[in-house]
């Protein structure tokens, strides 16, 4: 009887180890396809980042602002880290304050974007004006609508580990979530580099 309880036991936590397994790779599945999204999205304005109209181009971006959107995106990148080094050391107030804060840093990044689209549509630079402004905008655009996501998905996280504490559960999610966020960031690089600093160049 005694053999059948501890059978029935590992056959658990061997499902349970699987399972786990089975969403981390769920997730790596979800990033390598990520990346041949934003991949195909950079080839797109690579090709059409020229086809301006006579109108818009990338010699008129506000440089400073977009340092400051890239400032803010790696402190946050750099607080995601706190949370996980707090994960780690099993502090959950640590570890919730750090998530709170690497979300707000993450909402700051995503008002100043919409405020550089705002201001960029009142000069008439819309995502129909030119095949460059589309492309610019579906490429810049994605990446914030995943800074959206993962925002949400962070404040998800929080009130788990508000009602649970930190679990293996929970320790998954904060280190996907965590890798999630510091692979937007580095995204966020290509981007600046190669639609912001070579466009005022």
């Amino acid at each position: 009887m005694q053999q059948s309880v501890s059978a029935h036991v590992s056959d658990h936590d061997h499902g349970h180890v699987d399972q786990d397994s089975l969403k981390i790779l769920g997730f790596w599945i979800f990033l390598v396809t990520d990346c041949l999204l934003f991949g195909t999205l950079f080839a797109t304005y690579a090709v059409l980042h020229t086809h301006t109209n006579g109108g818009f181009t990338g010699k008129e971006f506000d440089i400073p602002g977009f340092v400051i959107e890239t400032f803010v995106l790696l402190v946050s990148s750099f607080t995601s880290g706190l949370a996980v080094l707090e994960m780690h050391k099993g502090n959950k107030k640590g570890l919730i304050s750090w998530l709170i804060i690497t979300l707000l840093l993450g909402a700051t990044f995503v008002g100043l974007e919409i405020h550089e689209f705002v201001s960029m549509a009142a000069e008439g630079a819309t995502i129909s004006t030119s095949a460059f402004l589309t492309s610019f905008f579906t490429l810049v655009g994605t990446h914030g609508a995943h800074v959206t996501f993962g925002i949400f998905w962070m404040i998800g996280l929080i009130v788990q580990l508000a009602k649970k504490g930190i679990t293996s559960d929970t320790k998954r999610k904060i280190s996907i979530i965590s890798l999630y966020w510091h692979f937007l960031d580095a995204v966020w690089i290509f981007i600046f580099t190669v639609v912001y600093l070579m466009g005022v160049m």
